[in-house]
């Protein structure tokens, strides 16, 4: 991340990005999940959750221009894209590159880990913001003031780790009222962390209007990257 943040600290004239990978798959969360779509996995992050499956992305990749992204993406089908990382909005200039692809006409979302200021993400965004729980390791590192700027076509995510994360995060979808904020709540089990039986069992048995998610990705092809 500090190579990141000390190599692009503001948005430029000529906007150039740090990409780990731009790939095509299908979507394995979300309120998307199963649909093709473009992946522009952008590198960095200043956090370190112990769950993390990301971590290759957290140093290395290449700089692009936001022209040869925008190439790269409209080199495949559909109309389906995923900012993500890393926590691509550690770099400034991943906002005009999320302007850029709604202005395309492109479906665009965006994968953040709640830590980084969104209010100045295009609002056309589905912004994915995922609410770090305590067994994350990063909860200290919750942005709250982000939920303010949530629109309705957002959508919130908590990683589940243990019973206690699944009590917290109940906690926080009724302290600030994310049913009626967001159109989607999500729950996912951590892989190999919690059993997905056993979190399906407590969202059933506490009423609990949420999503709950598994990561298709990792059923199909054992969350290989650039799939």
């Amino acid at each position: 991340m500090s190579e990141v943040a000390a190599a692009d600290t503001s948005v430029s004239e000529d906007p150039k990005l740090r990409i780990t990978e731009i790939f095509y798959s299908l979507q394995g969360e979300t309120r998307t999940v199963g649909l093709p779509t473009v992946f522009v996995r952008l590198t960095g992050c200043p956090l370190r959750c112990q769950y993390c499956d990301t971590e290759y992305a957290f140093s290395g990749g290449e700089w692009f221009s936001l022209d040869q992204i925008v190439e790269k993406v409209q080199s495949f089908p559909g109309k389906q894209v995923t900012v993500s990382g890393g926590e691509p909005l550690a770099q400034p200039n991943c906002i005009p590159l999320l302007k850029r692809l709604c202005d395309l006409g492109y479906e665009v979302s965006l994968e953040t880990s709640g830590a980084m200021d969104v209010s100045d993400v295009d609002p056309r965004v589905v912004k994915v913001l995922d609410l770090k729980t305590p067994d994350s390791a990063e909860s200290h590192r919750n942005m709250y003031e982000n939920i303010p700027h949530l629109t309705q076509h957002d959508q919130v995510k908590f990683v589940i780790c243990s019973r206690q994360d699944y009590d917290w995060s109940k906690l926080q979808v009724d302290q600030y009222q994310l049913l009626d904020r967001v159109d989607d709540v999500l729950f996912s089990p951590s892989f190999h962390q919690v059993s997905a039986t056993d979190l399906a069992d407590w969202i059933v048995e506490d009423g609990i209007q949420v999503r709950m998610q598994l990561q298709l990705h990792k059923l199909l092809w054992n969350d290989e990257p650039g799939r």
